[in-house]
């Protein structure tokens, strides 16, 4: 029998899900947002149709391939399929590219199925590339970490140790865990910074989906200062990795240094609860965020988002986007900046399901 006749290929149901993970947690190229979590909080949270496809040998029925994707859809823009929205990869995981190839071709036609308009896949480059080729590029920042945060604190510059220091002597204090407080307390830290960055905001619901779905897979970090959130993140899991989506301070206490403390709390549970690389998330490369990722010994590796279309054709991104889009977009965040912070809330969360970044 052939490759193709012996491998049968469906869009994955909730029975899939341990099945799912298991192939998912011994990957190598797997990240923490592949689980099927992240496809049941996007369906619980926000309504969107789950669309991954779950690849299995005819003859064993042993999973040899998975593919994350979720159906939206955007009013005005119509149905897309995105794998995955709301982070930064999502690409499929196979035992070959011939498993690789057929779940992308039946993805396609999933979307020729519901009249799509695009097919995103959210992928890395694996190869090392030479640095000038990240200029300008989105990338992620990844972080190998030691088996224990004592290991992982000795190998920090003089620098970097002595800002974790400063917050700490500054009194502040941080609290781990996935009690709905915590989640509450990160959701105000994270509302005020997003709205004093000029961005829709996640709903509350969102978050309480993702710690209900990853369960021990997820933590949320809140830094406080007398008893007030000034700082929270939020990792979620899956085999030795971890990923930080979300992290967040108040502007206005950055001078006690939250942020270090913050990160600081979780690489030292994730070093000392077997955790083995750390994703720090996107950033523009030698920009602000880049540098500051880059403090804590995390190298890029460039993200490769490409759309197709229902031929199964490349979409020219560039050729794709308005002439002058950077402009609006900077007009709109200034004024939403300005806004009062409950009507940003009520208004991003209405949004954001409909923005997949």
């Amino acid at each position: 029998m052939t490759a193709q006749q012996n491998t049968k290929l469906r869009i994955a149901s909730a029975s899939d899900k341990p099945l799912w993970d298991a192939y998912v947690s011994q990957h190598k190229n797997a990240s923490a947002y592949h689980k099927f979590a992240w496809l049941e909080a996007v369906k619980a949270a926000y309504g969107h149709s789950m669309l991954g496809v779950i690849a299995t040998c005819a003859n064993t029925g042993q999973v040899v391939g998975v593919f994350p994707a979720v159906l939206m859809n955007i009013p005005l823009l119509g149905k897309q399929i995105c794998s995955l929205p709301y982070c930064d990869v999502g690409y499929g995981l196979a035992d070959n590219d011939k498993v690789l190839n057929d779940m992308h071709a039946l993805l396609v036609a999933q979307m020729r199925n519901v009249t799509g308009k695009k097919l995103e896949i959210r992928g890395i480059e694996k190869s090392p590339l030479d640095k000038i080729q990240f200029e300008n590029k989105k990338v992620r920042m990844l972080l190998p970490l030691p088996e224990s945060s004592e290991i992982l604190l000795s190998s920090f510059k003089s620098k970097l140790r002595s800002q974790i220091r400063k917050a700490e002597k500054n009194g502040l204090t941080f609290e781990l865990g996935t009690s709905n407080v915590l989640v509450s307390d990160f959701y105000n830290v994270y509302a005020q910074n997003m709205r004093d960055l000029g961005s829709p905001v996640h709903a509350e619901k969102w978050f309480k989906a993702i710690i209900k779905s990853y369960g021990q897979s997820s933590l949320v970090s809140v830094v406080y200062h007398d008893g007030q959130p000034i700082g929270g993140g939020v990792i979620i899991k899956s085999g030795d990795n971890a990923s930080i989506p979300w992290a967040s301070t108040l502007r206005d206490f950055n001078r006690l240094a939250p942020n270090m403390l913050l990160y600081w709390s979780l690489l030292s549970h994730c070093a000392d609860n077997g955790v083995k690389d750390f994703d720090f998330g996107r950033s523009t490369f030698e920009e602000g965020t880049y540098k500051f990722k880059k403090q804590w010994g995390a190298e890029p590796q460039l993200l490769n988002w490409q759309s197709f279309d229902k031929n199964n054709e490349l979409i020219d991104a560039k050729s794709n986007a308005e002439s002058g889009s950077s402009r609006v977009r900077e007009i709109a965040e200034n004024i939403w900046r300005e806004l009062p912070l409950k009507f940003t809330i009520v208004t991003g969360s209405i949004l954001r399901p409909y923005i997949s970044l």
